[in-house]
């Protein structure tokens, strides 16, 4: 009885200086690498609060591994970023924006593009077929999801058709969005001989460190001189006219011009990332050649990145604003600095519009939105809620004549734990388009708001709370 007595006491201090421990090296990783403070206070409260299991969410969760910065294979072929690409748009009232934005991609911003917006995978799925079926040199197919359906099956013919006939097709698909335990897509192209991965999967867990981490990019680039990218993912509730039980409405975007050349040298850096396998021929890379008018760079962010390019853009681009500031998003739960400035921007006279489902497909997100939209309303930002179907577009304009589209939604996950791929287009003409595709509904006001009864309230605040890991 007294060895039991003294075996337990044992366990339970070993257990105890275990626990202090982990729970210190969590603080101490968190106090030197998280630079959010409410992501470094919450880490820590888990540690401390939650033995072991704390410890572990925030191995699994918090660490960030994925370091990739300045490892773009072919960046000597992208001319440097200089003065000169600012004047190449020195008409445009918004050129400190464009020399911002840069200085923090380290692209120059590209004019001689075209740029066709698709509604939804009515018009984009068609589209992007035919492209893949012209394709003559390679292929390369980026997607957070890629379901084996009624929408996903021509894509899969497509591609081994393409790959039959010897052109270099390469298809990366997210190893959670994509199916964590089944991907029938991967197995099928797989079976089919076609060079498929998953991006940061792995079924044993010791070697799935990266769980947080996900490819929430959209980008088909056809021999390097044609791309699509934007919002949509590739599955049947994408198209409308099926009439699917839950319908999503997007917008994607057929890009044709010099700036293909960055589209895909990102799915060349996350291909060699996945596989190890470089894509540096002319098969992939040919030389640039202008075919319109519209200036382009792409932006990408990700946890790999020293900065979030995508959020800093976004503010830079507000700050920058004169007239008037649109965004549309499936998602809004961004960073305190993001809503801050737009609710400051409506102070000093800029027309603020915000575009957001009524409902989404994440009720939590839903809940949680309704906190941070309240002092936005009230400092004069105009929201407006669309009705169903769902509408998963990611769209942003700045007084009629800056665009800027892609994969990002407006919250933390998408700004700072994802990797993410938006384009910035300077054209007056597109950026008008964007806002007349993008009708106004229902406003939201502060009366409705604050109509919600206390149980809500609560509700949504707490749901806010888990801000960092939505």
């Amino acid at each position: 009885m007294i060895l039991d007595e003294g075996l337990a006491a044992f366990v339970g201090a070993a257990a105890a200086v275990a626990h202090v421990a982990i729970a210190g090296s969590v603080t101490v990783h968190a106090l030197l690498y998280k630079r959010n403070v409410g992501a470094a206070v919450s880490w820590i409260g888990i540690a401390w609060l939650s033995p072991f299991l704390g410890g572990l969410l925030y191995a699994i969760m918090g660490v960030n591994r994925v370091k990739r910065r300045a490892q773009r294979l072919r960046r000597d072929r992208l001319p440097p970023v200089s003065s000169s690409s600012a004047a190449a748009i020195a008409v445009d009232p918004l050129s400190p924006l464009e020399y911002a934005v840069g200085r923090l991609t380290g692209l120059p911003s590209v004019p001689g593009n075209t740029i066709e917006m698709l509604r939804s995978g009515d018009q984009a799925y068609p589209r992007m077929l035919a492209e893949i079926d012209l394709a003559q040199r390679s292929i390369g197919l980026c997607s957070y999801i890629f379901r084996a359906d009624e929408a996903g099956e021509p894509f899969h013919q497509a591609l081994i058709r393409a790959q039959q006939r010897g052109v270099e097709v390469r298809v990366l698909i997210d190893g959670v969005g994509g199916g964590y335990f089944w991907s029938g897509t991967y197995q099928h192209l797989k079976k089919a001989g076609v060079p498929v991965a998953r991006f940061l999967h792995s079924y044993f867990p010791w070697r799935m460190p990266f769980v947080n981490l996900r490819n929430h990019r959209k980008v088909l680039v056809i021999d390097g001189k044609v791309a699509f990218t934007g919002g949509l993912n590739i599955g049947a509730e994408n198209i409308e006219a099926a009439k699917p039980a839950h319908p999503v409405r997007d917008t994607h975007f057929r890009i044709e011009g010099p700036v293909v050349e960055q589209l895909t040298d990102t799915f060349a850096d996350d291909w060699l990332f996945t596989t190890g396998e470089q894509l540096v021929s002319q098969a992939w890379f040919p030389k640039p050649a202008a075919v319109g008018d519209v200036t382009a760079r792409v932006v990408n962010s990700g946890p790999d990145e020293d900065m979030e390019q995508i959020e800093f853009v976004a503010l830079h681009a507000i700050s920058c604003a004169r007239r008037s500031i649109r965004v549309v998003t499936p998602y809004f739960l961004p960073a305190e600095p993001l809503t801050m400035a737009l609710g400051l921007a409506a102070m000093r006279g800029i027309e603020v519009d915000i575009l957001l489902p009524e409902h989404s497909n994440h009720a939590i997100l839903d809940w949680a939105r309704r906190v941070p939209l309240r002092p936005l309303v009230e400092a004069g930002c105009r929201v407006w809620l669309l009705p169903a179907p769902f509408d998963h577009s990611k769209l942003m304009t700045i007084d009629e004549s800056w665009s800027m589209i892609g994969s990002a939604n407006w919250d933390t996950r998408s700004f700072r734990l994802n990797f993410e791929l938006n384009v910035e287009l300077h054209d007056a003409d597109f950026a008008r388009r964007i806002i007349e595709a993008t009708t106004p509904k229902r406003q939201l006001t502060v009366a409705e708001i604050d109509a919600d009864p206390l149980p809500i309230r609560l509700r949504n605040s707490a749901a806010r709370l888990l801000q960092p890991y939505l």
